[in-house]
Order: structure tokens, then C-alpha cells, then sequence
């Protein structure tokens, strides 16, 4: 494991994981983290620390996103181009293939 410093300055220790996710989404993933310049690991986080904050919504509490209107642009390419047309709640229904 190495120790890393976070782009604010604050001191992190990255480890590895293993983690298996649907190869066309991780197709999506890895494009949005390109356009935005970013490692697929250093967007993950982003995403992750965001839907922890949370944010006032029209009912209650909603999660924030690091998402600009730019991005959600090209996420909406992205998941045309590699037909991830799920919804947030699609992982339930996910049976993998053998």
C-alpha cells in the first residue's frame, strides 16, 4: 500500500480492491473519467464522497453529485453508445450470465 496525498492537501492511503462490476458500465465509467480528466479510481471516489453529502432536494434529502451539465451530456452518450439503459435501482435485477 502507498501513501498518496489528496489533491486538497489531506493525506490518504489508497488500497487496492476487487471489485466486479458490468463491463459496459464500467465502459461509461471509464469514458466520463476521461472527459473529466480524471483516474476511474479518482472519479469513484468523487461519486462515492458525494452521495454521502447531503443536499436539500423537493422531498427531504438528496444526495449531491459531481456531475456538471457537461458531464451528464456525455454520460447520456456514453450510455447510449454502450447500451446502459438501467435504471438506479437495475442492480437489483442484475443476474449474471454463466
Amino acid at each position: 500500500m502507498s501513501k498518496e496525498t489528496g489533491k486538497a492537501g489531506t493525506p490518504i492511503e489508497r488500497v487496492q480492491l476487487g471489485v466486479r462490476l458490468e463491463k459496459n458500465l464500467v465502459k461509461v465509467l471509464k469514458g466520463l473519467a476521461e472527459f473529466k480528466d480524471m483516474s476511474l479510481g479518482e472519479f469513484l471516489e468523487s461519486v462515492i464522497l458525494h452521495t454521502f453529502t447531503p443536499a436539500p432536494g423537493q422531498k427531504g434529502q438528496w444526495c449531491a453529485s459531481p456531475l456538471s451539465k457537461a458531464d451528464l451530456a456525455v454520460l447520456k452518450q456514453l450510455r447510449q453508445i454502450y447500451g446502459v439503459t438501467w435504471d438506479a435501482h437495475a442492480f437489483q435485477r442484475f443476474e449474471e450470465k454463466s
